[in-house]
């Protein structure tokens, strides 16, 4: 399962995920994302379907074993709750241009496979077929919503925006919600 959401991904589509317990905190980690190919340039199709301010910065997840080679982390050693904003290594900017922000950074979840089994496969899926060992990452909410709660709120949230696949680690199921 985990290459076919690479797969719609790769082909840019939108997929939200949602798995386990909410995350805690002022970010999305994984278990209730809308999730995009860290290599397009078009930030304003998910500002539109989500109704946020175009200013606003969008992040990715990527493997932790790979941040070095995309994030200038300095002493940083992991960024597993998307606390920080890490300068985008220049050789790679042109590469994953939805996600540098216009100071030329960008706001990272370091992902290992103990802390998100599911998400991290799904990355390392991703990478296996571009090259690209992250993904972008944005909270599964509409504009002046929460965050999803409840599967019921997760498809109540699709059926009023332009995204139709919803991705269930937990049950190895995409569900496509038109």
């Amino acid at each position: 399962m985990y290459e076919h959401v690479a797969d719609l991904l790769d082909s840019g589509e939108i997929v939200a995920i949602f798995q386990g317990r909410i995350e805690a905190g002022p970010r999305a980690l994984g278990n209730r994302s809308i999730l995009y190919d860290p290599r397009r340039n078009d930030g304003e199709r998910i500002n539109n379907i989500k109704g946020r301010e175009p200013w606003r910065p969008f992040a990715a997840s990527v493997m932790l074993e790979h941040a070095r080679d995309w994030f200038d982390m300095a002493t940083l050693k992991e960024s597993p709750y998307m606390m920080y904003s890490i300068p985008v290594r220049d050789e790679v900017k042109d590469r994953i241009p939805i996600v540098v922000s216009a100071d030329g950074t960008c706001r990272i979840q370091t992902v290992t496979k103990q802390q998100n089994y599911h998400y991290y496969n799904l990355i390392k899926a991703f990478y296996s077929k571009t090259g690209v060992p992250m993904v972008f990452n944005t909270s599964f909410n509409l504009a002046g919503e929460v965050i999803v709660h409840t599967l019921d709120h997760a498809i109540d949230t699709l059926s009023r925006c332009q995204i139709k696949y919803l991705y269930l680690p937990d049950k190895n199921e995409l569900r496509c919600i038109s």
